[in-house]
C-alpha cells in the first residue's frame, strides 16, 4: 500500500466550496440544533467569497446541505431577481451541480434573507434563514456571557418589560421584524428580520428550518412540527401587519404581506414581496397557466 491509493487526486476545490472538516463540524452542531430546538450552537464559521453580514451563515448551512439532485431558490427580502439572491444562487449552482429554481414548490432547499415564501413549504423541502444577530437578549443584555446564562435559567423576563413598555408607551407593540418567539415552550429566538406576518408560518411547520448567523458564529434550528409561539400577553394578542386589503398593483393580487413603493405624488403603490408568486399570478391572469401551491394566508389571515 502507498501514500497515492489512501489519498485522492488533488482538486481545485472541494465539493460544494467547504472542505470536509468544515461540513462535518455543520452537520454535527446542525443536529444539535434539531435535537433542542431554539438553542444556539456556536460554531467555527469559515470565509466564503462574500461579505460578512450578506448571508454567510446562510450560505455555510446552504454548502452543507447541498447535493447534486438539489434544486435551490435564494430569496433576498421576497425577490429572486435581486443580485445578492442571484450572486448566491449562482455560486450554489456552480460548486455543487444543483439546479437553479426561482419556484418554491419546485425548490428542495431554500435560502432566504428576512422573508419566508408565501407559498406553504413542504415536510422534503429545507428553509435555511440568514441572521444578522442571533441574540434575542442583546437589546436588554450586551455582555454575551450573562445572556447565555439567562437562556439556561429560562430567564426572559427583561424581555417581557420591553413589550410592557412598548404597549404602555404606544398602546401596541411595537415591535416588528425580528419579533421574540418562544421555541418548544423552552428556548426564546429571534427568527431573523423576518416580519410579524411570517413568524406565524414557523408554528408547527412541515418543513425543517436552520437560522444561521456567520458573522455571529451561531445557529438554531426549528424542527418539523415545533411550536413556535411569539411573546405576547394574554390580552393583548398577537398581530401581523395589517396588509389583508393592500392590492398588488402589478400582479392584482391581494390579502398577501406587500411592499410599499412611494410615489412622486406623495401616494403609494403596493407590491406584492414574494416577487415569483407575483409573476406566476400573472401568467395565470394571463392564460399561460402557472400553478400556485397552497399558501400560508388567504385573504390576509392564516387559517387556525
Amino acid at each position: 500500500m502507498t501514500i497515492a491509493t489512501l489519498t485522492r487526486p488533488w482538486e481545485a476545490m472541494s465539493y460544494g466550496f467547504l472542505d470536509a472538516s468544515a461540513k462535518r463540524e455543520l452537520r454535527r452542531k446542525m443536529l444539535k440544533a434539531i435535537a433542542v430546538p431554539g438553542c444556539q450552537m456556536p460554531y467555527a464559521s469559515r470565509e466564503v467569497p462574500m461579505a460578512r453580514g450578506w448571508g454567510t451563515g446562510g450560505l455555510q448551512v446552504t454548502l452543507t446541505l447541498l447535493k447534486p439532485s438539489s434544486v435551490v431558490k435564494v430569496i433576498d427580502q421576497g425577490a429572486d431577481d435581486s443580485v445578492n439572491a442571484a450572486s448566491i444562487r449562482s455560486f450554489l449552482s456552480k460548486v455543487s451541480g444543483a439546479r437553479e429554481t426561482w419556484d418554491t414548490t419546485e425548490a428542495t432547499l431554500i435560502q432566504s434573507r428576512h422573508r419566508i415564501p408565501e407559498e406553504r413549504l413542504r415536510g422534503d423541502q429545507v428553509l435555511v434563514l440568514q441572521v444578522p444577530n442571533p441574540e434575542p437578549l442583546r437589546p436588554v443584555e450586551p455582555n454575551m456571557s450573562v445572556a447565555r446564562q439567562m437562556h439556561a435559567d429560562a430567564d426572559y423576563g427583561r424581555l417581557w418589560l420591553i413589550l410592557y413598555e412598548q404597549i404602555v408607551r404606544s398602546g401596541r407593540v411595537m415591535q416588528g421584524a425580528a419579533y421574540p418567539s418562544l421555541v418548544n415552550g423552552r428556548h426564546v429566538i429571534t427568527p431573523s428580520p423576518i416580519p410579524r406576518w411570517d413568524v406565524p408560518k414557523l408554528h408547527m411547520a412541515q418543513h425543517l428550518t436552520f437560522l444561521s448567523a456567520g458573522r455571529e458564529k451561531r445557529l438554531y434550528a426549528v424542527p418539523p412540527f415545533t411550536k413556535v409561539e411569539p411573546l405576547v400577553f394574554s390580552d393583548v394578542p398577537y398581530q401581523v401587519e395589517d396588509h389583508a386589503a393592500l392590492t398588488c398593483h402589478r400582479s392584482g393580487v391581494t390579502g398577501y404581506f406587500m411592499n410599499e413603493i412611494p410615489q412622486d405624488d406623495g401616494s403609494s403603490q403596493f407590491e406584492l414581496s414574494d416577487s415569483h408568486l407575483g409573476i406566476k399570478a400573472i401568467r395565470r391572469a394571463e392564460g399561460e397557466g402557472g400553478r400556485i401551491g397552497p399558501t400560508w394566508y388567504e385573504n390576509g389571515k392564516m387559517p387556525q
